[in-house]
């Protein structure tokens, strides 16, 4: 009878658990259908605002702590992640991440586990990417894993650079040498760090010891938000300045406001940020969408409106980027990874995790403006350990078109990904023989320099900005070459013909409108 109702008790936990299960997933559902979204990104959205209270928690318990119960913080709470967005899926994280201690333990600092980490970590990804792709953006256990790829590369590199002599290597590389030998435990915290796991941003295995040891801070030796600091804001109400101590003995000027506030209001003005993004995104989302560039209805429209609706669709589609990486950068910046030491008057910077530039992204009317402020952290990436590291080669364009195939290729093998950083690395190339025409030019410098014509050209300078900014998402986002040709049709490969005409042009021109006593001076 014992055993009878053991059993009978085991069948009824089980069937509660499954119907709660059944419950979240109908409620998640139901959620997501409500406010126009998928499941997948309503549970990433919620993953990613999950880092805030998983951030206080850290800075209230466990700063200054033991530093292995760091580590196992931030694993437990990134697999937790791992977890709720993908299921079992999470063994391919784990899996890399295991493999790749086990390539650093067994090879130690040699080119050959370089060579082998890179070539697992990529073949890994692609991978996934060649089982799980379809036509449409869909987030799967890859999505955070492509992330995690260049997290892994860093580390190997790094620890390559951290046996070499000092005096052989760069500034940049002497930063992020890696000297000691990283534990499973510190290599799995920092890959699951619940603020940048899901969507980045990329920072170095030393920053993220620096956060662990408790360098990260603009306050030395005390614990935000601790109870000592918040006696000295009741206590200290009026006082001008705080003072602290330094190492020698001396005294340094410290901003009056309460210690929490040099980092909750540089993480809340991140946080408001995105979220107006977010919801802006929400709103707009089902008006303004790639699918509607397939429709007859669009074909159909003047071949003004096509274009204008491209130029809006290429703004408006970079604002779910935007969204992520502003929210996950707050996160960064309550933890204390966001700390990048002090400006001259003293004053914390909090940007060592910004993604986003977002004054830059929304008014600079140059393409290369827009790359220096978007996706920012991945982009220094990639300039550091790849375009850089292909110096040897000797040729600038052939190291940014390698480093910009790297890209292509790191986020997914869709022939979209290759055209649209094709079209960039064309148009940029374009974009910097126009500014150096301009400029040699006297006419055209005079032009240029005419005040009461620059609004006008900001405004022609920001609709081809756009336009081929949009020309080139379209690729990028529509992934098949069934589809973005189909686009592409429909406005005469407008962005092709536009770009290749000035690359073989310009040169020209600038031939007969910079006189050779400039191009002697030049030489000079």
């Amino acid at each position: 009878m014992a055993s009878s109702a053991e059993g009978d008790e085991g069948t009824v936990v089980a069937l509660a658990g499954v119907l709660q299960s059944g419950f979240q997933e109908l409620s998640l559902n139901k959620l997501a259908t409500s406010l126009g979204a998928s499941e997948q990104a309503l549970r990433l959205i919620i993953s990613i605002f999950l880092g805030y209270p998983f951030a206080l928690f850290y800075r209230h318990y466990l700063f200054y702590k033991e530093t292995y119960l760091i580590h196992l913080f931030h694993t437990f709470t990134g697999l937790s992640i791992a977890y709720f967005n993908f299921g079992n899926q999470l063994y391919h994280s784990l899996l890399c991440i295991v493999l790749q201690f086990l390539i650093l333990r067994l090879m130690g600092r040699t080119i050959t586990a370089v060579l082998t980490t890179f070539c697992f970590q990529m073949a890994y990804l692609l991978a996934g990417y060649y089982y799980t792709a379809t036509g449409n953006y869909d987030i799967k256990w890859t999505m955070p894993h492509c992330v995690l790829t260049l997290k892994l590369i860093g580390l190997a590199v790094d620890y390559f650079d951290g046996g070499k002599d000092q005096n052989s290597l760069s500034s940049e590389q002497q930063k992020y040498a890696i000297r000691g030998v990283p534990s499973l435990l510190e290599v799995a915290g920092f890959s699951y760090f619940y603020g940048a796991f899901l969507v980045g941003p990329q920072f170095s295995m030393n920053h993220y010891m620096k956060l662990v040891q408790g360098e990260l801070i603009d306050i030395p030796g005390k614990i935000p938000n601790s109870r000592k600091c918040r006696r000295a804001q009741w206590l200290m109400p009026v006082m001008p300045t705080l003072w602290e101590a330094k190492a020698g003995g001396s005294l340094e000027a410290r901003s009056s406001r309460p210690a929490w506030a040099t980092y909750i209001i540089p993480a809340l003005k991140r946080l408001s940020l995105g979220l107006f993004y977010l919801v802006g995104y929400t709103l707009l989302s089902p008006h303004i969408t790639e699918d509607y560039l397939l429709t007859e209805d669009y074909d159909n429209h003047p071949f003004w409106f096509r274009c204008m609706y491209m130029l809006i669709w290429g703004k408006f589609v970079l604002y779910k980027y935007v969204t992520c990486w502003l929210v996950t950068e707050g996160v960064c910046i309550l933890t204390g990874l966001g700390f990048n030491g002090f400006e001259e008057k003293g004053k914390a910077k909090w940007d060592a995790c910004a993604n986003m530039k977002v004054w830059l992204f929304e008014t600079n009317p140059r393409f290369t403006g827009t790359i220096a402020s978007f996706n920012i952290n991945t982009n220094a990436w990639v300039a550091r350990y790849i375009f850089k590291r292909l110096k040897f080669l000797g040729n600038k364009e052939l190291s940014q078109g390698l480093s910009l195939l790297f890209l292509a290729l790191w986020h997914g093998l869709h022939s979209g990904y290759l055209v649209c950083f094709q079209m960039e690395f064309l148009i940029v190339i374009v974009e910097r023989q126009a500014a150096r025409l301009i400029q040699e030019s006297p006419t055209l410098s005079k032009l240029a320099a005419i005040t009461v014509l620059q609004p006008f050209y900001y405004l022609v300078q920001q609709t081809i900005h756009w336009l081929f900014m949009g020309y080139s998402m379209t690729a990028f986002c529509l992934f098949t070459w069934d589809k973005w040709l189909k686009v592409y049709k429909s406005i005469y490969f407008l962005g092709h013909i536009f770009f290749l005409s000035l690359l073989f042009i310009l040169p020209y021109i600038h031939k007969a409108m910079v006189p050779r006593k400039e191009k002697l001076k030049k030489m000079e």
